[in-house]
């Protein structure tokens, strides 16, 4: 069962999902996280955006790198990475024997809970997504499979 509620910033109704947390853990820097946070406040109130590339390895998806990219949407409640930044992003890990292990975005105005609309490119993006809400300063990771899974940060 589910609750509805109006949601503020898009005027639609939003439903709250059983979460389930992954024994998998993201593991990422704390000034990758700062780099993310910051980048996320100096695009407010926009959305920001980010690709982070690495490792999955085991039970990990390791951040070795974080590129900031731009929101070529320029909106308060949604993000696109252009496919040409996302496709040089690809190449620069592939150099480097690695992959894209997370999508970064920011909510400037709600929690870090994916919208309906994350959860449409979750499924043709199958990447962890780190979320970090401005408004209440929380980041979250979470990763769509036939559940929505909130997975652990590790911060090192």
């Amino acid at each position: 069962m589910y609750s509805t509620s109006l949601d503020d910033i898009n005027n639609c109704y939003r439903r709250d999902y059983k979460i389930i947390v992954l024994a998998k853990s993201i593991v990422i820097s704390k000034s990758n996280i700062e780099k993310l946070i910051q980048h996320a406040k100096t695009e407010a109130p926009n959305e920001s955006c980010a690709l982070l590339i690495g490792n999955e390895i085991q039970d990990e998806w390791r951040v070795k790198e974080v590129f900031l990219t731009e929101n070529v949407e320029k909106s308060k409640i949604s993000f696109t990475i252009s496919p040409e930044q996302e496709l040089e992003i690809d190449k620069i890990a592939r150099a480097k024997n690695m992959e894209i292990v997370c999508v970064f975005h920011s909510h400037p105005n709600s929690e870090a809970v994916p919208s309906s609309t994350d959860k449409e490119f979750m499924i043709t993006n199958p990447f962890p997504w780190m979320i970090y809400s401005v408004e209440l300063d929380t980041i979250k990771t979470y990763l769509l499979k036939s559940t929505l899974n909130e997975i652990n940060i590790k911060e090192i």
